[in-house]
């Protein structure tokens, strides 16, 4: 059985009103979208702007509601789930949202930023949860030294670093990936998916990674789920995609892609420190 299953997923947004202000018109962001997810899988979702990815990302975690649709997780129904039972299942469902800048509160020390899931959702103890903040921080490649500081005192690469840290606070089995590079320099984007790879390997982490650089995708993803318009209009593994595309869309995206960082690149070696472990 698929960590994920997701059937039919659809979602409308007014876009219009009548002289009464009562809506009358609406546009799809997303019309009758399906896929799977296995466990440790990594499907990337690509297409560009205004394609509806980030709309499904977010429908998943239930952040949107779909108008129509099933979301299944690990055989759970999560559309049917309210309050604590949605709560609970949250915990095994994170996101890394795209703007580091903006996901952390300017105001919390990283140690409380990367602590506050712990504070909401275990029963830790203050002495069990800053070993475990400590340890997500180590696990990130940044280390102790970060534990007081505040975002403003950070690069976007670090933060980025952070959110991760957080994201794993809770042990979750998926995270949905939101463009999570796409406002870091270039020069860190590498280190920073590289360091999500090797998470994944470690923890046995499936993402749902969405994406309008397919450059970025041929690093990470297993498989692609290519959108236009609010609709799939391919799916496939990532050699598939990226050698032997079917649809036209596919072929004028992969057309548009600049030269692709190399497949494993700057990866650590087993037992080594994640890329970018000074805090880059």
């Amino acid at each position: 059985m698929s960590l994920l299953e997701v059937t039919g997923l659809s979602k409308s947004f007014s876009s219009g009103r009548d002289l009464l202000g009562r809506r009358n018109r609406w546009t799809y962001a997303v019309r009758d979208v399906s896929f799977t997810i296995d466990r440790g899988e990594c499907l990337a979702v690509v297409g560009e702007s205004g394609a509806g990815k980030s709309t499904v990302g977010r429908m998943v975690l239930r952040l949107i509601e779909p108008d129509t649709g099933t979301i299944t997780f690990d055989g759970v129904d999560v559309r049917s789930l309210k309050g604590g039972q949605l709560r609970r299942l949250r915990q095994r469902m994170q996101m890394i949202f795209q703007d580091p800048y903006s996901s952390l509160d300017p105001r919390m020390r990283v140690a409380d930023a990367v602590a506050e899931p712990l504070v909401v959702h275990s029963t830790m103890d203050a002495a069990a949860r800053d070993r475990r903040v400590a340890e997500l921080l180590d696990t990130v490649g940044l280390g102790s030294r970060y534990l007081a500081r505040y975002p403003a005192e950070l690069s976007g690469g670090q933060l980025q670093r952070v959110a991760i840290a957080r994201a794993l606070a809770l042990n979750p089995s998926l995270i949905v990936c939101d463009e999570p590079v796409a406002a870091l320099d270039v020069s860190v984007r590498a280190q920073v998916l590289n360091l999500l790879k090797d998470l994944q390997e470690e923890f046995g982490l499936a993402y749902l990674f969405v994406c309008h650089d397919l450059a970025l995708v041929e690093v990470i993803a297993d498989s692609v789920l290519v959108m236009a318009a609010g609709q799939v209009v391919e799916r496939g593994g990532v050699e598939q995609i990226f050698r032997t595309p079917s649809q036209e869309y596919t072929k004028r995206l992969l057309a548009a892609t600049p030269v692709p960082i190399p497949r494993h690149a700057a990866r650590g070696h087993a037992g080594a420190p994640h890329p970018g472990a000074t805090g880059v």
